[in-house]
C-alpha cells in the first residue's frame, strides 16, 4: 500500500483526481475477483470485468450501497458525483456517469487516506450487489 495522504491534505487533492485513482483501484479488485473464481483467456476476463466497471453498473451498485455509507463517505461521493467531469460518458447516461464518478471518488479518496479495509468492505459490497442482479 502506498503512504496515505494525511486528512487535512486530502481536501486540497482534486475530484478528479481522486476518481481517477478510485477507478483504476477497483478495477484492479475486480480484475483480481475474476481471476480468482474462473481465470481464463484475457479476452473472455475483460468482458466479464465490464460487467462491473461500466458506468451504469457502478451507479446501480452506489445506489443501492449509499444509505450503507458514512456520513463522511456520502459526503465525498457527492463531491465527486458534483464535480466537473473531464469526459462526458460513451455507454451511459450523464446520470449514471455522475454516479460512477462519485463512486470512484469515494474509493479514491478510501485509499488515498489509508483506509484500506474500509475499500475493500465497500468494493466487495458492490461486488455482491452487481452478482445478484446477474
Amino acid at each position: 500500500m502506498m503512504i496515505p495522504i494525511p486528512p487535512e491534505d486530502i481536501r486540497e487533492v482534486p475530484t478528479s483526481v481522486l476518481a481517477y485513482v478510485g477507478d483504476a483501484v477497483y478495477e484492479l479488485y475486480v480484475r483480481m475477483h475474476i481471476v480468482s473464481r474462473i481465470g481464463g483467456q484475457s479476452g473472455v476476463l475483460h468482458k466479464k470485468a465490464v460487467k462491473y466497471v461500466a458506468a451504469p453498473a457502478q451507479a446501480h451498485a452506489i445506489r443501492i450501497l449509499y444509505d450503507e455509507l458514512t456520513e463522511e463517505e456520502q459526503t465525498v461521493f457527492r463531491r465527486g458525483k458534483n464535480g466537473h467531469q473531464g469526459s462526458m460518458a460513451k455507454n451511459a447516461s450523464p446520470a449514471d456517469y455522475k454516479y460512477a464518478t462519485g463512486l470512484e471518488t469515494l474509493i479514491g479518496y478510501l485509499y488515498m487516506t489509508g483506509s484500506e479495509e474500509r475499500m475493500e468492505e465497500i468494493i466487495r459490497r458492490i461486488i455482491t450487489i452487481l452478482e445478484e442482479e446477474k
